[in-house]
């Protein structure tokens, strides 16, 4: 079946997300958009996403647990996992790969930890808006091995992506799939780099906003609206 999916999503503990993306807030506004799969991917943390998944338990909508992950390159990277458990893994992995840096809420924003009923439980103390210490070398065997998948995020855009800091997609590093921002068509991006012809290219929206989710931009074939299956079409390779 055809599904509608945002699989880079923002909640208010990215402290460059807008506060009114609460769990509900989230889960609510992709159903009202017609989303079927979304993904909370929080910089450096999954902190919230048990919370998202909790809400969405009872409406038509499938919480993807997921992560975006800034390695030691400067570059970011979408990694999405079956379960809540398997994601628990790689956040209690990344722990040791994130730098000691405080948040100065007054610059860069709260980090705010939420329950499923909209209520803050907690702050991030650790700013999560910086590069960890593990590279993308370190990170993407990790992440197979636990289930996910792992792929470049905003691939077009000027900064943190990785043909802005390596000049092309690393083929040595077996990706399956890449990211592309909001600013561009996937037409426009193969006119721009042929080579991401190899890759399934992914659109999503990279929300911080609320009114800034896509609807229908993003249509994947799946066979049953899971994240198993969607992890699963994410890793093959296009032959």
């Amino acid at each position: 079946m055809r599904y509608f999916c945002d699989l880079h999503i923002h909640s208010a503990l990215s402290p460059c997300a807008d506060k009114d993306m609460t769990p509900n807030n989230i889960v609510n506004m992709a159903v009202l958009c017609g989303l079927h799969m979304i993904a909370i991917t929080d910089h450096n943390s999954i902190g919230n996403v048990e919370a998202a998944m909790k809400v969405a338990k009872d409406l038509p909508i499938t919480v993807v647990p997921g992560m975006e992950l800034e390695t030691m390159e400067e570059i970011h990277f979408v990694c999405l996992f079956p379960t809540l458990e398997i994601a628990r893994e790689f956040d209690s992995w990344l722990s040791s790969y994130r730098m000691p840096i405080k948040n100065r809420p007054e610059i860069f924003g709260e980090q705010l930890y939420m329950n499923e009923n909209d209520e803050v439980v907690g702050t991030e103390d650790l700013l999560l808006v910086t590069a960890t210490t593990c590279s993308i070398y370190d990170a993407a065997p990790v992440v197979r091995r636990l289930g996910g998948v792992i792929y470049p995020a905003h691939v077009d855009r000027s900064s943190y992506s990785v043909i802005s800091n390596f000049g092309t997609v690393p083929e040595d590093l077996g990706f399956t799939a890449v990211e592309i921002s909001s600013r561009i068509t996937k037409e426009e991006a193969l006119a721009k780099y042929p080579y991401l012809e190899k890759y399934q290219i992914v659109t999503d929206s990279d929300s911080h906003y609320l009114d800034t989710f896509y609807d229908t931009q993003n249509a994947i074939e799946l066979p049953e609206c899971t994240a198993s299956a969607l992890i699963e079409k994410l890793s093959r390779p296009i032959i």
